[in-house]
C-alpha cells in the first residue's frame, strides 16, 4: 500500500465492534439474538408521509439542523420533561450514533478524559479516542445496573471533561433511578464536567420511569433517535437537545459531517411522532412478554442468572462457568445461536452475554434450547 494510504493511528487505536465480530464466525441458519433491531413494522403515518414527501420534491438538501417543522416537533413531545424546550433546542441528525460522535467532536479536546459506563455501549470509548480524549470506565452494579456514584467521584480528575450515561442502557437493560440521575446532574453542575445522556430506548420502560436529562440542559446534551422508536433503523434519523449556546456548536459540527440530514425521511417522522404513543404502548406490549420469556428461560439454565431488564430489549446474564464470554459466545455461535460476549462492552462486562430480544418468541426459545444445551455440555465437559 502507498505509505500515504496508512491508516491513521487514531483509527487504529480503535477496535472493530465486538457485536459486528460475531457476525463473521456466524452460519447461515443461526438463530440472531445479536442485533438490536427492532423486527416491529414501522407506523403506517410515518412511511406514507415519508413517501407524500419525496413525491413532492422534497429531496433536497434541508437546513444543516434539519427542517423546522420536525425540531419543533421534537420539542413539544419531550415539553413534559422540560417546559421550556423549543425547536431551538434540538438538532436533527443523521443517526443517533452520529449524534453521539459529533457531540464528543465538538466538545472533547485532545488530553480530556471521558468518563464512560462499564458495561455500556461499544462506541462510547471509541468516540472519545476518535476526539483524541481518553476513556475512563466507570462501574455499574451488579444487578441493577446503576451507575456507582462513589467510583465515578473517585476517578474525577481536572482533566474529566465528560460523563457519558445511558439510560435505559444497552446492553444492560438498567434504567437510571431519579436519585441517582439526580446525583450525577450535581457533579456535573459541582465539577463543571458535561454529562453526554444516550436516551435512545426511553420509550422502551417496563418498570419505573424515564429519568431524563432535560431539565439539566446548562450541563448536558441528550441524544436519541428514532431507529428504535420506530422501528426504522435504515432510515438513519435521530437527534440532540441542549442549550442554545452548545447547540450552536453542534450545527457547525454537522455541517462538516454531513451537510444536512435526509429529507423525506425527517417529513415521515414529523407526521407520525404526536400521535406515537398507541404504537409505542402495543410495541412496549411485544417487547416485555419478550422480556419475561426470555428471563424465565435463562434463570431455568443451571449456572446463569438474569434479574428481568427494566428496559430497552437486552437481556444481560451473568453465568458461572469457566470460560470467558468471548470463548462462550463462541461455542453459541457455532451451535448456531449469536449473542454478544460481555466483554464487548467493557472490562465490568466479563462473565455475561448480551441477548436482544428485539425477535420473535420463537427465535428466543429456539435460542434459550441452544443455549440450554451448549451450557449443559460445558458444565458436564463435554465442550
Amino acid at each position: 500500500m502507498n505509505k500515504g494510504m496508512k491508516v491513521s493511528d487514531r483509527l487504529q487505536a480503535v477496535p472493530m465492534s465486538g457485536i459486528r465480530k460475531m457476525f463473521d464466525l456466524a452460519k447461515p441458519d443461526s438463530i440472531n439474538l445479536g442485533l438490536g433491531e427492532p423486527d416491529l413494522e414501522p407506523p403506517m403515518t410515518a412511511i406514507e408521509a415519508m413517501d407524500r414527501a419525496a413525491r413532492a420534491g422534497k429531496n433536497k438538501y434541508s437546513p444543516t439542523a434539519g427542517i423546522p417543522e420536525l425540531r419543533d416537533a421534537i420539542a413539544e413531545y419531550y415539553k413534559g420533561y422540560n417546559p421550556a424546550l423549543t425547536g431551538k433546542n434540538v438538532i436533527v441528525t443523521p443517526s443517533g450514533s452520529t449524534a453521539l460522535l459529533e457531540i464528543t467532536q465538538a466538545f472533547v479536546d485532545p488530553g480530556d478524559e471521558v468518563l464512560v459506563p462499564s458495561p455500556g455501549f461499544v462506541i462510547y470509548s471509541p468516540h472519545a479516542k476518535l476526539a483524541g480524549g481518553k476513556p475512563v470506565e466507570y462501574r455499574l452494579t451488579e444487578g441493577d445496573f446503576q451507575p456507582d456514584i462513589d467510583y465515578i467521584q473517585d476517578r474525577i480528575n481536572s482533566n474529566t471533561k465528560m460523563i457519558v450515561v445511558n439510560t435505559p442502557c444497552n446492553p444492560t437493560g438498567g434504567v437510571l433511578t431519579e436519585e441517582n440521575r439526580n446525583a450525577l446532574a450535581d457533579i456535573a453542575h459541582d465539577k463543571g464536567i458535561m454529562i453526554l445522556s444516550d436516551e435512545v430506548y426511553a420509550p422502551f420502560i417496563y418498570e419505573g420511569k424515564h429519568n431524563s436529562f432535560l431539565p439539566y440542559l446548562d450541563r448536558a446534551v441528550v441524544a436519541s433517535g428514532f431507529s428504535k422508536m420506530m422501528a426504522v433503523t435504515g432510515w438513519r434519523l435521530g437527534f440532540a437537545i441542549t442549550n442554545e449556546e452548545a447547540l450552536d456548536a453542534l450545527v457547525k459540527m454537522q455541517y462538516h459531517v454531513c451537510a444536512s440530514p435526509g429529507m423525506p425521511a425527517m417529513y415521515g417522522v414529523t407526521e407520525a411522532l404526536p400521535g406515537i404513543e398507541p404504537y409505542l404502548e402495543n410495541a412496549r406490549k411485544v417487547y416485555k412478554a419478550r422480556r419475561d420469556l426470555i428471563t424465565k428461560r435463562i434463570n431455568e439454565i443451571d449456572g446463569m442468572s438474569l434479574s428481568a431488564p427494566k428496559g430497552a430489549f437486552y437481556a444481560f446474564p451473568s453465568y458461572d462457568l469457566p470460560l470467558k464470554s468471548q470463548e462462550l459466545a463462541n461455542e453459541l455461535v457455532k451451535a448456531g445461536l449469536i449473542c454478544t460476549p460481555g466483554s464487548a462492552f467493557g472490562t465490568f462486562g466479563e462473565n455475561h452475554l448480551r441477548f436482544s430480544y428485539a425477535a420473535s418468541e420463537e427465535k428466543i426459545d429456539k435460542g434459550m434450547d441452544i443455549l440450554a444445551d451448549v451450557v449443559r455440555k460445558i458444565k458436564g465437559g463435554r465442550i
